[in-house]
């Protein structure tokens, strides 16, 4: 009884968390519509309100339209016109007290991960984490600069250790690079790797990637 049951919770369980998360972000979408809509009826006329609740019963609407003002604002910012006024609501929001700090963590973050020429996780690597002789994976960021870079000797490199299952979250390290050791997977499959705890293995490379100049195959750390 009990193989049967694992065999079926196997079967349903990827496709039930994969609707979970299509609803939750249908949902997210529907909600920012329905709030666009209660701006949309203090400025539209007493009778106007009729059709805008209609709107707002309507399935899958709001994906549709959240996507189209994303697209719109896409084409909008990319030209020379957007651009001038996307720097001055950058300058906007950056005099703001408070709402700066976190207008401007929040943007850079983003930049990093979504911008086209960005490179958020560059590689993936194998690195002793949280103590000697135990192993993890994180991915490479970038290098340390600044003051950081200043107070370090020799050349290290800047990690992000994911937490399993909820890659969302983890830890920001700094490393000196002889301690971290390449691997031939490519992000994709490093991520596919640490959410499933180990579960499911990517393939073993023909060609790895050679190991940091500096690394020592048989000590690290």
């Amino acid at each position: 009884m009990k193989k049967y049951i694992v065999a079926g919770l196997l079967v349903w369980l990827p496709l039930a968390i994969t609707v979970w998360v299509l609803s939750w972000l249908l949902g997210l979408m529907d909600g920012v519509f329905s709030w666009v809509l209660g701006i949309s009826q203090h400025l539209l006329p007493a009778g106007a309100e009729t059709s805008i609740e209609r709107l707002r019963e309507m399935p899958g609407l709001g994906m549709l339209v959240v996507v189209l003002m994303l697209l719109a604002t896409g084409v909008f910012v990319t030209n020379m016109f957007g651009q001038w006024w996307v720097r001055q609501y950058h300058q906007l929001m950056s005099r703001i007290p408070i709402v700066k700090s976190i207008y401007n963590s929040v943007r850079q973050v983003s930049d990093t991960l979504f911008s086209s020429s960005g490179n958020a996780f560059r590689e993936a690597v194998l690195v002793q984490y949280p103590h000697q002789g135990s192993w993890t994976i994180a991915f490479v960021t970038g290098k340390p600069g600044g003051e950081v870079a200043r107070q370090l000797d020799g050349e290290h490199l800047s990690l992000y250790v994911p937490t399993t299952p909820n890659p969302t979250s983890g830890f920001f390290l700094i490393m000196p690079r002889a301690s971290v050791r390449s691997l031939g997977m490519s992000v994709d499959e490093a991520l596919k790797y640490i959410i499933s705890m180990g579960v499911v293995a990517p393939p073993d490379s023909a060609a790895p990637r050679p190991r940091p100049e500096g690394a020592d195959p048989d000590r690290a750390g």
